[in-house]
């Protein structure tokens, strides 16, 4: 990775948890257990801004984004002072509004909450679908997910904030796509965001195989699904995307044998624009936000390494899994780990990020292997 260039980074804590533990989640399990304090993010972001100010000019970011929540926004009940305390805390801190998530177990459990998001910004959220009830239930890992979404969506529109319908493309899907489509009718969403100034967002999404997505390769669609899902929800996609909705890994083989580049160059690569987060969890471990909470993207703790060490660890690509990112050649890892009859669909990006997790964890066990 090149040296930090952005002017500002950020710091998120998973400081409540999540009520979901998502099968499509790419930070995947939670390292460390228990909840982190008001106390515990404040002696966070003092050791960031230390380093800021022992570092002076030489400072490779200049500015502070703080975050009370990693994987689900106010699941805690105090979330108004979180939030506000996000605020106190951050530089020029973003816009909730730009986030587009909010918690769906709280929506379907404060009246209020939607009104509030509404106040702080937010003008569009997503809402995830595994299928109908069974599936969608599934796919979160809870019961009453399913309901939970329908009682968000009602609530969102009823104050003022239009609905993104996410649709997470596996073979579980397939066979439910009639009742949702028959549902979004139902419920009117296209009429009733349209009244609130834009139109109903339905993204049809394949799952990127990292994180807790990595166990749910088996159900990954192939060439032959494709078929299955009405002509129209492709298009819709393949137009916003620019790109088919997947190509079956035997196809993209035969370009990224040929790739000499990495499978990420810069964080422009990942994400645009850039954001670069911090990630501290329960026990002061640290991640990179983008990245899974795996052995191979442990960055260090924060307590008994340091700031200063963290950020050149994350510069050098010490970590077995940011070497996978950064530095080994794509034709490297399609040699060792493409499938050549493979039908499952990816999206090139998906499929160099799941050779890339393949060598990370190939890296770790060797670790452990070679550890007294």
């Amino acid at each position: 990775m090149p040296k930090i260039t952005v002017d500002t980074i950020g710091v998120a804590l998973d400081m409540v948890g999540c009520p979901n533990r998502c099968r499509h989640c790419w930070v995947g399990p939670r390292p460390g257990r228990g909840r982190m304090t008001e106390d515990d993010l404040r002696w966070v972001v003092s050791q960031f801004r230390a380093f800021m100010s022992d570092r002076g000019s030489r400072s490779p970011f200049d500015k502070l984004w703080v975050s009370t929540w990693a994987r689900e926004p106010d699941y805690s009940g105090d979330y108004r002072h979180l939030h506000a305390l996000e605020r106190e805390l951050s530089d020029d801190p973003p816009s909730r509004g730009q986030y587009q998530v909010l918690s769906i177990w709280r929506l379907a459990r404060d009246a209020e909450y939607a009104h509030w998001a509404h106040e702080v910004g937010l003008r569009l959220c997503q809402v995830a679908f595994f299928g109908l009830e069974a599936a969608t239930d599934w796919g979160y890992r809870r019961r009453s997910a399913f309901q939970d979404a329908l009682t968000a969506t009602e609530r969102l529109l009823a104050a003022g904030i239009r609905v993104q319908w996410r649709w997470y493309f596996t073979k579980k899907i397939i066979s439910d796509l009639p009742g949702l489509i028959e549902l979004s009718k139902d419920l009117r969403l296209q009429e009733r965001c349209e009244a609130l100034g834009g139109p109903f967002e339905l993204r049809f999404l394949l799952i990127s195989p990292d994180g807790e997505a990595w166990h749910l390769e088996h159900l990954r669609p192939t060439a032959a699904d494709v078929d299955r899902v009405p002509r129209w929800l492709l298009e819709q996609e393949e137009q916003r995307t620019k790109a088919p909705i997947g190509i079956p890994e035997r196809k993209l083989l035969s370009s990224l044998r040929e790739d000499k580049e990495p499978v990420l160059r810069d964080l422009k690569d990942f994400a645009d624009p850039p954001h670069l987060w911090f990630h501290v969890v329960p026990g002061f471990d640290v991640y990179i936000l983008m990245f899974e909470t795996t052995p191979g993207f442990r960055l260090g703790n924060l307590k008994s390494d340091g700031v200063a060490a963290i950020i050149d660890r994350y510069e050098r690509d010490e970590t077995p899994g940011l070497h996978a990112m950064f530095h080994v050649p794509v034709l490297e890892l399609a040699q060792r780990f493409g499938r050549p009859y493979s039908e499952r669909l990816y999206k090139a990006v998906g499929l160099k990020t799941r050779w890339a997790k393949m060598h990370a964890d190939a890296a770790c066990a060797q670790m452990t292997l070679r550890e007294p």
